[in-house]
């Protein structure tokens, strides 16, 4: 398997003649190294993660590439940006390999492939000098050398840039998927109408893959390949986000702002293509875990949970065991209840709640309508049994199934959010209303489409920083450099290098009798 469908032997050749001339690079040619960086890296890491593979032809080629960062840089900290560049692309080499994402063969054969070019180039001093690197193999001239790696990027041109986003628009995610692209368009919208991101319009194009894993990576190639969008926002779901984001990675592709709060998209160190707004499910599951255990008194043998049967699930109920040891408390305690995944198949997870009498509170780890066919089946079992939801529920959803069932089952019910109150006075939640108005007339404020607002807003801010060179790496490059994101939230917004999820604020909400959500203090 290759590991970065870019990498054409023309590049392996650019390549190969650059280390094997390291002093031809120039401080010019620092944007060259910088996008020879993100193709070399990741063979490297992936290479590193093979045991099978000698260290000494890996190291050879490391070392070579980090002479030309030293020869191309113009000073200590550009030389350290493109030294941690180098180190985060190899990093993601080695989690391809390390997650069976990609098998070692394919390392191999890319490893190869750069010894091979660097075998097969030689300086010559009729192409030496800036951004020549001495290719007399490939005969191209310094400004061709210069242009091949980057040239005809995706999903860009004179009046548009393209993001896709892969979505449920069937089945029963599809008001979640519907939500989110209402926010992401009011953003864009917005953005277009004040003159686009340097005279260039923002456009959102959507596939659908019913919220199953099966159908992700053809929905994800349709845009990438038939499309042809420069990057990826608002994707929906976790076993989806598992299909879709190795397929980004080796394209170099952004993948921003996925409506997950899962480990998946949350890498350590994170991949440098991923990048999320959101608070993590982790982090969810462990504040309503201390606000059961805290503020309910609740003991932990009262408290059940509820997970959908995939890695959605799995994610949430490892926070839930993982909050339990932070409290010093006995996670095999824990008592979990599951349901096939993308349905409302909720009959066994009803009987076994029934059968635990000594329950008093369930977090739930699922969607809408799985959620609020639970919460009827067990509405009476226990008098104010407490249903602690994370956002990825859909609470606006979840609040229309529950009223239809009737005022009284919506008793109890909190869910977690990761914007602040869709209804609120801050000035972003101002902005995302008129936004809201003027572009999707008739739709009211929801925290899904609130979310994908917000999510929307900072990748913005981030196109307008870039400036109208507009390519994937600089991108990248300002978001990494975004550490104090001000959008009048209420919470703390930012980036790093190592730190690719903007918010870690967690707001609590709880429904009232009439189907509206409330604040509730969770600390």
């Amino acid at each position: 398997m290759r590991i970065f469908g870019m990498t054409s032997r023309k590049t392996f050749l650019l390549i190969g003649a650059l280390l094997a001339s390291p002093a031809n690079a120039a401080p010019g040619d620092i944007d060259i190294v910088r996008d020879l960086a993100a193709r070399i890296g990741p063979i490297i890491g992936a290479a590193s993660a093979c045991d099978d593979i000698a260290r000494r032809r890996v190291q050879t080629i490391a070392d070579k590439f980090n002479q030309v960062i030293r020869e191309a840089s113009p000073g200590e900290p550009e030389r350290n940006a493109l030294a941690r560049l180098f180190d985060g692309h190899i990093a993601t080499g080695r989690r391809l390999v390390t997650t069976a994402q990609i098998d070692c063969k394919g390392a191999e054969r890319q490893l190869a492939g750069l010894e091979q070019s660097l075998g097969a180039t030689s300086p010559g001093p009729q192409n030496s000098g800036p951004a020549g690197y001495g290719l007399p193999s490939l005969g191209l001239s310094p400004a061709a050398a210069a242009t091949a790696p980057t040239a005809n990027i995706s999903g860009i041109n004179d009046r548009e840039i393209r993001f896709g986003m892969v979505l449920p628009s069937s089945g029963a995610r599809k008001e979640a998927g519907r939500q989110m692209k209402i926010g992401i368009e009011a953003a864009f919208n917005r953005a277009n109408d004040a003159g686009g991101i340097n005279g260039r319009a923002l456009r959102l194009v959507t596939a659908d893959d019913g919220y199953e894993p099966s159908r992700t990576l053809a929905a994800m190639k349709q845009l990438h390949e038939k499309d042809q969008v420069f990057g990826f926002i608002g994707n929906i779901g976790t076993a989806t986000a598992a299909v879709a984001i190795p397929y980004a990675l080796e394209r170099r592709a952004l993948f921003f702002g996925p409506f997950t709060g899962a480990s998946v998209v949350r890498r350590d160190p994170p991949d440098r293509y991923v990048f999320n707004y959101r608070a993590s499910y982790a982090e969810e599951t462990s504040a309503l875990v201390r606000y059961l255990v805290k503020i309910r008194r609740l003991q932990p043998a009262q408290i059940a949970v509820l997970a959908q049967q995939d890695s959605f699930g799995d994610d949430g109920f490892a926070g839930v065991t993982k909050a339990f040891r932070a409290l010093g408390l006995n996670d095999a305690t824990v008592t979990r209840f599951s349901y096939p995944r993308n349905t409302i198949d909720v009959e066994d997870a009803v009987n076994r709640c029934r059968a635990q009498k000594a329950i008093r509170a369930v977090i739930i780890i699922g969607t809408d309508r799985a959620a609020a066919k639970f919460i009827e089946k067990t509405h009476d079992v226990v008098p104010d049994m407490i249903y602690a939801n994370v956002s990825a529920v859909g609470a606006s959803s979840l609040a229309n199934e529950l009223m239809l069932l009737g005022a009284r089952y919506t008793k109890g019910v909190i869910v977690t959010q990761g914007v602040p109150a869709a209804a609120g006075f801050s000035s972003t939640v101002l902005e995302y209303k008129n936004a809201l108005a003027k572009y999707a007339a008739g739709e009211a404020p929801d925290y899904t489409s609130l979310e994908g607002y917000i999510s929307a807003t900072i990748l913005i801010q981030a196109l307008k920083r870039t400036g109208p060179q507009l390519d994937t790496e600089k991108l990248v490059d300002t978001l990494e450099a975004m550490d104090n994101i001000d959008l009048g939230v209420g919470a703390k917004l930012g980036f790093g290098r190592a730190e690719h999820q903007a918010s870690h604020k967690i707001w609590g909400t709880a429904l009232d009798e009439t189907g509206t959500y409330q604040a509730i203090e969770l600390e």
